[in-house]
């Protein structure tokens, strides 16, 4: 799964893809698309502790520490907006690879055979922007609360706030995370989705993380917005499961948009095209309501809807934004606690996030 490393070109591609799609969809009474939903958010509210984590973990030795960190997420979105698509993925790479102790900011030591995280190649696009947010609230943060905050918690926070400046809902995040000793390039392949996983290989790596069947679904809601690239569909799109035709089931106006910008040989690597070709901009639950009208983007999304175990979850979350909001801030409290350091014995406290002490 991938989001756009670009500034540019996601706004022109979604454009085009928008009104292709468009010229086809049958509008509402009120003029919108039939599938649009309201932009009503809703707070998520969830239990206080976790063990020795806790939403006011922070109440003594850093207070302002929310309020700091979303001082530089509300001006890193102002900026550049594919930040906050960028940022809730960056989160989580981190959680599924040694849990989430902001592994994946680590930078690989010059001259190191063993590259780190950051420079494994399923993590090679991200854009620099998202790990320039977590650094400049980190260096705020140090110049409030030297020495308090952990580089893994500012990332789980600022994932929050960018899921809510999006337009999704705001929930309350324990912390309490220490940052971890290890970085490994090597162990990230195995443990992250692919965008042609089968539902059989999805489920089994989620399992393995203690996530069930119905957060898998829950969380790949993530992709009502952000990008991906088009190397990842082109198979889907000219040679599905090696037929050399296009996966059946793609809806015929998508299917024509995405051969114009995905090109079969010979297109631009850099191009980038939306999960949600419906409400690209906006974190609501028509994610779903595009698996129905078979408009997912990677095989691995589709997949949700035509799997029989998953298709009626798609179907009640394509429903109703509340519902999806719900289920979504539980599963993301969920993976934000897998394999949590603690203490100095298993994690550390970093100056520098990119930088192990």
């Amino acid at each position: 799964m991938s989001f756009s490393s670009s500034s540019s070109s996601p706004c022109v591609t979604t454009t085009l893809l928008i009104l292709i799609l468009m010229t086809t969809t049958t509008p509402t009474s009120n003029g919108t698309m039939a599938v649009s939903a309201t932009t009503k958010a809703a707070n998520g509210t969830v239990s206080h502790h976790h063990g020795q984590m806790s939403v006011d973990y922070y109440a003594k030795s850093c207070p302002q520490v929310e309020k700091l960190i979303s001082s530089i997420a509300s001006q890193q979105f102002k900026d550049v907006p594919f930040v906050a698509p960028a940022t809730i993925r960056l989160f989580f790479h981190d959680c599924f690879v040694q849990g989430c102790d902001a592994s994946i900011l680590i930078s690989t030591k010059p001259g190191s055979d063993e590259l780190a995280e950051k420079d494994a190649l399923d993590n090679k696009e991200f854009p620099v922007e998202a790990f320039d947010g977590v650094d400049k609230a980190k260096a705020l943060l140090e110049s409030k609360c030297p020495g308090v905050v952990s580089c893994a918690d500012i990332l789980a926070i600022s994932a929050r706030d960018y899921v809510n400046l999006t337009g999704g809902p705001y929930y309350e995040v324990k912390k309490g995370r220490w940052d971890g000793k290890k970085s490994k390039a090597s162990e990230v392949f195995s443990n992250l989705p692919r965008a042609n996983s089968t539902m059989d290989e999805l489920v089994k790596l989620f399992n393995s993380k203690g996530l069930t069947i119905e957060d898998l679904v829950v969380l790949s809601g993530a992709h009502t917005i952000g990008y991906t690239h088009c190397k990842y569909i082109t198979n889907r799109i000219y040679d599905f499961k090696g037929t050399k035709k296009p996966q059946p089931n793609i809806d015929p106006r998508l299917l024509k948009a995405l051969t114009m910008y995905c090109p079969k040989i010979g297109g631009n690597e850099d191009i980038v095209v939306p999960f949600d070709v419906t409400t690209p901009y906006k974190f609501d639950h028509v994610y779903y309501s595009n698996l129905e009208g078979n408009l997912g983007i990677l095989e691995s999304d589709q997949a949700l809807f035509l799997d029989p175990r998953t298709k009626a979850q798609v179907q009640t979350m394509a429903k109703d934004k509340q519902t999806f909001f719900q289920a979504f801030v539980i599963a993301m409290e969920k993976m934000g606690t897998i394999h949590v350091k603690r203490g100095w014995k298993h994690g550390e406290k970093r100056v520098h996030c990119s930088l192990h002490m």
